[in-house]
């Protein structure tokens, strides 16, 4: 491709882009801004997300996966059938079209696919299938703000499964896991696949694959001794020691604490540690309140408590419903005497504590001494907290340590939740109907492209990996005035093509800073530059990672190209 010619309009200074990857995609004239969250791929963009997309599109082919295309628009009454449409939330486009009828704009198709297949599978025997694609989605996120990292629109590949049983389910799941480990490992990301939970998509048994980057929205936990790593919401904490030593014989006492609302200001203000004091937080889960208590140094894990109790919505209750509970605002709220009787949960490190402080469930007072099983019953115990920085890890008793991620796939188990809610099924071996056992497999293929730039980028621009690269070399004339340049550059662009290589040729007359700063913003691996030296049948090769460079003689250059090419990714 001539650069004169190409779409590539590059920005010195783009706006309130935060992200690195949103401000050198946008400099690099790689995409452009539409509206908050919506974006249009220019040419080099597309060059990049096209064989993003073809990496995918080989491996799920390479374990029996038929690509087909599923409807954008979605009628509402799919999703009634699968309970999502009131409970998916905020983040699903609902429209209506001129009759008045309501559809969903897809975030994602597990409703649509699963019609489908009940609809033409009716048997055993054409199981197990799986089916992908890669398309457009649509949700509204709260705070588009990260560029192609967080959009509004963006393209996913997303994969589904349907089995008999659930063996076949675990064996196309180990493919599936292998196959993102292999997109992943050949765009060139740095990753960890962790434990995670299932979400608005439901099913059991999960895992993420987290890009490890700063600007990772997920916290993502790494054992230093071990492969254990999990996403902080899923991992579990070590059973807790009891370091608390012999329980008081002291009775519950209430005390004033005058305006000390928060744990820090109670532990100040008593001069006690922050880990001797409980927190204890009202949530609403399905609608019912709970209590739950953490040691005063931990947070509240909501995803753990909704697990543990097998519900599907967790959330903090809101100050009038803490208030007909406790009797007490958020701060002072206490396992002890509360105004109406609710479930109570412990965080497992909470009954490991002989002696505690909480919220005496009114102003400005605590209670001290305060032991669990003796002053207050717990009905529920478990780990209901987030791991920590320095904690023990689950498995192997190493040291864990937390690490940002942006999560580029997913993979769930979905077993029948689709399927029994739909009625969508096939008749087994003894003609018996049974509900189709399913598995969900999704990539983000632009944030995938964004989360590559995250972590292959220095401060003049991108370092793409040779296997997604726009191009792979890019030939630079640094005079194009000059007649010994031109017509080495324009002799050289041909042979590369001929010989398969995809060229982006520098051909326009602008000055020779100018074209080196945009070669280095656009990151292609291997650039080839003829300059002053083109008289003596030399030009200069130069790899983008590593800047390594050297002389090489015009007629050695397709000869040589494919070792460079090759330390394009691995300088050493």
């Amino acid at each position: 491709m001539r650069q004169n010619n190409m779409m590539a309009p590059t920005l010195r200074t783009v706006g309130e882009a935060e992200m690195i990857s949103h401000q050198l995609l946008l400099r690099g004239g790689f995409i452009r801004q539409l509206a908050a969250g919506i974006y249009t791929f220019l040419p080099l963009g597309y060059r990049v997300l096209h064989k993003v997309e073809q990496i995918v599109r080989e491996e799920m082919d390479r374990i029996g996966g038929q690509e087909l295309l599923l409807p954008t628009l979605h009628p509402a009454e799919l999703w009634q059938e699968s309970g999502r449409w009131d409970t998916y939330g905020p983040d699903l486009f609902k429209m209506q079209d001129r009759h008045d009828r309501p559809f969903a704009i897809g975030p994602t198709h597990e409703e649509v696919i699963t019609d489908l297949l009940r609809g033409e599978i009716n048997s055993y025997k054409k199981l197990p299938m799986i089916l992908y694609q890669i398309q457009n989605k649509f949700r509204d996120e709260k705070r588009p703000r990260s560029g192609l990292l967080r959009g509004r629109e963006f393209i996913m590949k997303d994969a589904y499964s349907f089995h008999s049983d659930r063996d076949s389910l675990n064996e196309t799941y180990e493919k599936m896991y292998q196959a993102y480990q292999n997109i992943f490992t050949r765009i060139g990301l740095e990753f960890r696949a962790v434990e995670a939970d299932s979400g608005s998509i439901g099913g059991k048994g999960t895992h993420e694959f987290m890009a490890l980057a700063d600007a990772g929205e997920d916290t993502v936990v790494i054992c230093e001794s071990c492969d254990y790593s999990a996403n902080v919401e899923m991992a579990e904490v070590a059973g807790e020691e009891n370091t608390s030593g012999v329980a008081s014989v002291e009775k519950m006492e209430k005390v004033h604490t005058p305006q000390k609302r928060t744990i820090e200001e109670v532990a100040k203000y008593l001069d006690v540690p922050v880990s001797k004091l409980a927190k204890s937080l009202v949530f609403l889960v399905d609608g019912e309140p709970v209590l739950v208590l953490v040691r005063g140094d931990h947070e509240v894990n909501d995803v753990k408590v909704k697990n543990l109790l097998n519900a599907t919505v967790c959330e903090l209750a809101d100050d009038q419903t803490v208030q007909e509970i406790a009797g007490a605002p958020a701060g002072f709220v206490g396992p002890v005497g509360l105004k109406k009787k609710v479930k109570v949960l412990a965080d497992q490190a909470v009954m490991n504590q002989r002696e505690l402080i909480v919220g005496a469930n009114e102003v400005d007072h605590h209670f001290i001494h305060v032991q669990p099983g003796r002053d207050f019953g717990v009905d529920v115990t478990g780990d209901l907290r987030n791991i920590q920085e320095g904690d023990r890890c689950p498995r192997c008793g190493g040291v864990i340590s937390l690490r940002r991620g942006i999560e580029v796939g997913h993979v769930f188990k979905l077993g029948t939740r689709y399927s029994v809610a739909m009625k969508a099924g096939f008749l087994d071996e003894n003609g018996k109907e049974q509900p189709f056992i399913m598995g969900c497999y999704g990539i983000g293929i632009s944030r995938a492209v964004a989360s590559v730039v995250e972590q292959n980028h220095d401060e003049y621009g991108i370092i793409w990996p040779v296997s997604i690269a726009p191009y792979t070399v890019h030939l630079i004339a640094v005079n194009m005035k000059n007649e010994v340049q031109a017509k080495t550059a324009e002799k050289l662009y041909q042979e590369l093509l001929e010989a398969g290589y995809e060229v982006l040729f520098d051909d326009r007359k602008e000055r020779a800073g100018v074209k080196f700063k945009d070669a280095d913003l656009f990151g292609i691996p291997v650039r080839i530059t003829v300059g002053a030296k083109a008289g003596d049948g030399l030009v200069e090769m130069k790899l983008r990672r590593s800047g390594d460079a050297q002389d090489v003689a015009v007629e050695n250059v397709i000869r040589d190209l494919p070792e460079w090419i090759k330390r394009a990714d691995n300088p050493s």
